[in-house]
Parts: C-alpha cells; sequence; structure tokens
C-alpha cells in the first residue's frame, strides 16, 4: 500500500522514546510515511534504525516537516522553547506548536511542565494510547 499520510516523529537526547514510536507506528500503520527527526545525530540514528522511513537533524527540518506532516508526535517538550536540556530552540518549537498537523504529545517530564489530570503511565502505556489516538486521526481523514 503506497503511504498516504505523513508522520512526524520529533525527539532528542538519545531518541529512546522516537526510537520506540517509530518501531510501533511502523508495525501498526502501513498507510504512512514516517519522517523521524532528530534534535542530534544520535536520536535521528536511533530512529533510523528502529524503521523510519526517512531521517533528519536540526531545526531547519523541524520547521520543514512542521509545514508539510499530517501528525506530528513527540514528547511534551517539542513545543516548549529550550526543552530537552536545551535542544528545542525556540523556533522548532513555535514551527511545531503553529503547524497545522494533528499533534499527539506525550507527556515526558524533561521539559519543566506539568500537566495537571495526567495520569502516571508507563511510557509502553503512552505509546499505546499514542496507537490509539494515531488510529483515530487516520480513520477520520480522507485518503490521499
Amino acid at each position: 500500500m503506497e503511504p498516504i499520510h505523513t508522520v512526524v516523529v520529533i525527539d532528542g537526547q538519545g531518541g529512546s522514546l522516537g526510537k520506540s514510536l517509530v518501531e510501533a507506528i511502523k508495525k501498526r500503520f502501513e498507510q504512512v510515511y514516517v519522517l523521524a527527526i532528530g534534535t542530534n545525530s544520535l536520536a535521528a540514528s536511533a530512529m533510523l534504525r528502529s524503521g523510519a522511513d526517512g531521517i533528519a537533524t536540526g531545526e531547519n527540518p523541524v520547521v520543514v516537516a512542521s509545514r508539510n506532516a499530517d501528525l506530528i508526535i513527540g514528547p511534551l517538550g517539542i513545543i516548549t522553547a529550550d526543552a530537552l536540556h536545551g535542544e528545542i530552540t525556540p523556533t522548532m518549537a513555535v514551527a511545531v506548536a503553529q503547524s497545522k498537523a494533528h499533534k499527539i504529545l506525550l507527556p515526558i517530564s524533561k521539559c519543566n511542565v506539568s500537566i495537571v489530570g495526567r495520569q502516571d503511565l508507563s511510557l509502553t502505556e503512552m505509546i499505546e494510547l499514542a496507537l490509539s489516538e494515531i488510529a483515530a486521526f487516520l480513520d477520520n481523514q480522507p485518503a490521499g
């Protein structure tokens, strides 16, 4: 099946969250093209090894991909300037936040933002919830 939606996975640091997301998305959804963007080369490499269709690294790929994505997935910090120990630049945060793409953000606590009312879930549980959200998004989108 030809990919009909572009899913952008953004992660930083060692890329472990992004790696797990890419792996799970590729396993469950055939109809998506997964572009993995690392804020550093280590994160990008981890996501490539997990099956991403394409990778990029740095600020400008985040800006460009945010314009064209159907769906953006990553830690909550991707919309917070200076999050992930400073790896998210203000330009990246604005590009993601202003993107018309649907966003699925996982509340990983490395950005000094607390989400009131959130459950204390394991990474595996958060990824499962993210996959359910992706499925709901894809079910409500026209093909092509």
